[in-house]
């Protein structure tokens, strides 16, 4: 379960991190300063002076929570009536409950944005990620490694 928890990490991972920096980009923003925001959430507002160190944190801050976030749902694939429902159903149930985890409780709490985001536009740009490239994700290939162990069991049999 580790590798799958490690692959699916990277994968989502990269795709979260490329989706966040071409949002920004198109914002006006720039990579630098996405990621040092991103540190800046736990490591707090003086993470965003701190140049080429605050970017690498801010990747591994992002990097630790998509870790978090991959764990939790396979535990939720493992454990719960979650992974035997079908994976898109899952997957958007669980991307949901990650977006209003940020969005309703961290980002409010930590820099005080809004809930729900008055901007409809920011508002689907916020939940895109979490549903589209962590949510469904984590629970089609939490099904797909099950279907394999079963697979690999009916043919050992």
């Amino acid at each position: 379960m580790t590798g799958l928890w490690l692959r699916i990490t990277a994968l989502c991972g990269l795709a979260v991190l490329g989706y966040n920096l071409l949002a920004a980009k198109f914002a006006g923003g720039n990579a630098g300063a996405t990621l040092t925001m991103i540190a800046a959430g736990p490591l707090g507002d003086a993470a965003r002076d701190w140049a080429p160190g605050g970017v690498v944190l801010g990747l591994l801050v992002h990097f630790a929570l998509t870790a978090a976030m991959i764990g939790g749902g396979l535990v939720l694939a493992r454990l719960t009536i979650l992974g035997e429902i079908a994976p898109w159903k899952a997957g958007t149930f669980y991307g949901l409950a990650l977006y209003m985890a940020m969005y309703g409780l961290v980002l409010p709490w930590r820099f005080g944005v809004p809930f729900p985001n008055p901007d409809r536009l920011s508002l689907f740009i916020g939940l895109v990620p979490h549903v589209l490239l962590v949510g469904l994700p984590v629970f089609y290939m939490a099904k797909r490694k099950v279907l394999q162990a079963n697979s690999a069991d009916l043919r050992s049999s």
